[in-house]
């Protein structure tokens, strides 16, 4: 099914249709898509990609209005663009996603003035934005994170490491996560805007990755930071976290429902044109259960990554939602890509090729924004959590069971 034919379905407003058709203006002015073959290259694009991103009004749809004190970001719409941007190529994705994780924060609990100073730059694709929370021992484990900060008169000191930090080396601008040196847990971690020209941060190393992207490790040497950059309340950090990534966490199975789109459109196609035996490949029934199967899978992402959109612009979300889309999606996105590469033959496997691309492309959105067993886990906390709930209302008198009206309410 095309995405014009999704866009059909309930989940829908006619204005979603405009945003397809802003991106597909956008895409189609540019010049032919050529990977970047070394990183000075791959940041180069990426800052151009940003920049054309701006100009064109589609990181308005990632990165809120700083002038509205309401973080209006219409999911839905993110994940469109997410789809279509990784069908493109994975770079046209990734400056996107991470303009709008970079900024989220900032949206979510900035004052009005580092809304102004951060927002507005970062929505125009003139500045760079960052979200720094992994770290090498921290990455599921949030509340494992070392980065201290240290309250020192009216600063705050920062110090430690953050790895695996996506626009690492060409950020403007990172949202930090550190914790009070005497807290322990989630508890005590906060967040802080740090410009990239700070002194004390450092790239302390560029990571190369197998789908390249610009991606740092940044070390702090007592790094000072004013407490004007301190992001929302102290010790409130890790809350800040959460929502942030759960605002982007469906958009990553949009992505990987854009890989999946490509990787049949491509196996189709190869099917279609590969003779063999006197024949085409789509000819022999097996290839055509392996499509079926390919088909199915990325139609049935398309449903889990739209409905869990629809939900949280309905204000109907929930974390389990997100976690079904982004689980599905990026584990069918992988079986999906798997197939089609195989009915490729050694022509998928050959360095440059579209499905040597993908391959590639897909393998890190079933780790990253909450590797796959962590999705697992939401999901399978949150029907436990539901079942003990309805089995402690059974157990009440009819009297007592209070009326789904005041649940909504609590």
């Amino acid at each position: 099914m095309s995405m014009q034919a999704t866009l059909a379905w309930p989940f829908f407003e006619p204005r979603h249709q405009e945003v397809l058709r802003q991106a597909d203006a956008w895409l189609a002015s540019l010049p032919a898509w050529t990977p970047p073959q070394n990183r000075a290259e791959m940041d180069g694009l990426c800052r151009s990609l940003v920049a054309g991103m701006g100009r064109a009004g589609l990181l308005a749809h990632a990165v809120p209005d700083p002038r509205d004190p309401a973080v209006r970001i219409d999911a839905r719409a993110v994940c469109l663009l997410r789809d279509r941007l990784a069908q493109h190529g994975a770079l046209f994705d990734f400056a996107f996603a991470m303009q709008g994780l970079g900024s989220a924060a900032i949206a979510l609990d900035g004052t009005a003035a580092q809304r102004e100073r951060y927002l507005a730059p970062a929505r125009d694709g003139l500045h760079i934005a960052a979200f720094a929370l992994s770290e090498a021992q921290a990455g599921s484990d949030v509340g494992a994170l070392s980065c201290a900060a240290r309250q020192d008169g009216g600063d705050y000191v920062l110090d430690g490491e953050k790895t695996w930090i996506s626009n690492g080396g060409i950020a403007d601008h990172y949202v930090v996560f550190a914790r009070d040196p005497q807290s322990a847990g989630a508890k005590g971690i906060s967040a802080f805007i740090v410009d990239a020209d700070t002194p004390g941060l450092e790239i302390a190393e560029r990571i190369d990755v197998m789908s390249p992207h610009p991606l740092a490790t940044l070390k702090f040497s007592a790094c000072r930071v004013a407490a004007g950059q301190l992001l929302g309340e102290p010790g409130q950090g890790f809350k800040l976290a959460m929502r942030t990534l759960d605002i982007f966490r469906t958009s990553v199975g949009a992505a990987a429902l854009g890989f999946s789109r490509r990787a049949l459109q491509e196996a189709t196609r190869h099917a279609l044109q590969r003779r063999m035996f006197g024949k085409t490949l789509a000819d022999f029934q097996l290839t055509q259960a392996g499509l079926s199967q390919m088909a199915t899978r990325t139609e049935a992402s398309a449903l889990l990554v739209y409905r869990a959109a629809w939900g949280r612009d309905a204000g109907q979300g929930s974390s389990r939602d997100a976690a079904m889309a982004k689980l599905a999606a990026t584990e069918h996105a992988q079986q999906v890509v798997d197939a089609a590469l195989q009915m490729h033959g050694g022509l998928g496997v050959r360095a440059g090729h579209i499905m040597e691309q993908l391959y590639r492309d897909v393998r890190a959105l079933r780790i990253y924004e909450g590797a796959t067993e962590v999705q697992h886990l939401i999901i399978g906390r949150d029907l436990l959590r539901e079942a003990r709930e309805q089995s402690a209302l059974a157990a009440l008198p009819s009297t007592q069971v209070p009326s789904r009206a005041t649940l909504n309410q609590e």
